[in-house]
């Protein structure tokens, strides 16, 4: 178990009720905007996938899924989501949803091995939304765009719930700044890659790090992702790797960094098999979802997920994520939380 962060006199801002009234508010009009931004229409997700279809995301590929036989199918096993990033890719192609336009949907997912801290529970909530895209937009000024509309989008939830709870004053500043990961490892060479995001976004705030995945001068990744969803082997117009990555926020009432989204360009034919080789995965393409993309059935495409609990827990100026959502946590952690005015739900 990670070490709980308890800041010193703590007091939250909102009570129990008010809370889940104000939970409301934030999904509501952050889901409203962010689908006026991106033109993202809803569409009905699925809490588990039958496994050996290759659409449930691998995340850093050590993550195991939830796995469940189905009786009437002959105990056919199936996995619960860890996300739904190669799923809404196959829907965007069944939907025939055109360039320009995306979907977006409702991802609750069970991650068993998580590390549970302040930040980090079994049960994952967030946006997982999908955009198709022109091979012309493959490059780094579409993806900078579309993650200052996303973050155009939590300004305004912000400004809004303020708007309504006076005591939530505004924190986060009105732009949020790129570096690559590989630029950030020379800023910083002595630290390690979550120090480095501590560090950076300390220093402005909100920060949108470029090219998670790929291995870096000193031959590590700064985070693993999984070869087949986000592109971060492609060359970019910035003399770097990759086309993805992470947007962070610094949150002054924990002292570190937060990941609201991590998100990108995703594969074409030619980044997966670069990508599945360098990761000595190419069995994959056997599998149903990698098939449909190498025979092109699927459009180019740009996604990402929002953690919706996240974001309530840093508009709200909660301690704990169990603060928003209903989770199991050690308890251990139940006792000190409420020793240090913590109110897990």
């Amino acid at each position: 178990m990670s070490k709980l962060l308890k800041p010193n006199g703590y007091k939250p801002q909102l009570d129990l009720q008010q809370t889940e009234l104000a939970i409301k508010k934030i999904k509501d009009f952050f889901l409203s905007n962010l689908s006026s931004e991106l033109r993202l229409r809803r569409v009905t997700a699925p809490l588990f996938v039958l496994k050996g279809l290759g659409l449930n995301d691998d995340l850093s590929g050590v993550e195991r899924p939830v796995t469940f036989p189905i009786k009437c199918m002959g105990d056919a096993p199936a996995e619960i989501v860890h996300s739904l990033a190669k799923w809404k890719r196959n829907t965007l192609a069944e939907y025939h949803i055109p360039s320009g336009f995306g979907i977006i949907t409702d991802m609750n997912a069970v991650r068993a091995d998580e590390d549970l801290d302040n930040i980090h529970s079994i049960y994952v909530d967030q946006w997982d939304w999908e955009r198709t895209m022109s091979r012309e937009d493959r490059n780094l000024k579409f993806l900078r765009k579309t993650v200052e509309r996303i973050y155009g989008a939590i300004l305004r939830t912000e400004y809004y719930l303020s708007e309504m709870y006076p005591q939530l004053t505004p924190f986060l500043p009105e732009e949020v700044h790129f570096v690559h990961s590989e630029e950030l490892r020379r800023q910083y060479p002595d630290l390690t890659p979550k120090q480095r995001e501590d560090a950076i976004s300390k220093q402005y705030g909100a920060v949108f790090i470029i090219g998670i995945g790929g291995k870096l001068g000193d031959g590590q990744e700064h985070d693993l992702r999984a070869p087949d969803y986000d592109d971060w082997s492609t060359p970019n117009e910035d003399g770097f790797e990759g086309l993805n990555g992470d947007l962070l926020v610094w949150y002054p009432l924990l002292n570190r960094s937060i990941e609201l989204s991590s998100m990108g360009i995703r594969v074409d034919i030619e980044a997966l098999n670069r990508q599945l080789a360098l990761q000595g995965k190419e069995e994959r393409k056997k599998l149903f979802f990698h098939q449909r993309l190498l025979s092109g059935e699927l459009p180019l495409s740009i996604g990402g997920g929002i953690g919706q609990s996240r974001l309530c827990m840093i508009l709200l100026h909660k301690a704990h994520i169990g603060e928003i959502q209903a989770s199991i946590w050690p308890e251990p952690m139940r006792e000190e939380c409420r020793a240090a005015n913590i109110p897990l739900i």
